[in-house]
């Protein structure tokens, strides 16, 4: 299923520790993406946060995080719903 989400992150709430720094130049965050069945009161189904470490995951460690987004676009059901809009 394809989908587009659009989204937004606070960047006052991440962590610069977190930036990983590749050889090459690149900078990396690693973020964990969550998408939730129901909109909230914004019409956001995404949830953003930081990554986290094996460590931290298993010290039960609280996320944090640091944006939301909702989906523009979902392939499956726009199709669906395409279809049900022609006349025969």
């Amino acid at each position: 299923m394809a989908r587009i989400i659009s989204a937004s992150i606070d960047l006052t709430k991440i962590d610069k520790s977190k930036i990983n720094n590749h050889k090459n130049g690149s900078a990396y965050y690693n973020i964990d993406i969550f998408i939730k069945d129901e909109k909230d009161q914004y019409g956001n189904d995404c949830a953003i946060s930081q990554s986290q470490s094996k460590e931290e995951r298993e010290a039960k460690d609280k996320k944090v995080y640091i944006g939301n987004g909702k989906s523009v676009w979902d392939g499956n059901s726009s199709q669906s719903e395409n279809k049900a809009d022609l006349p025969f």
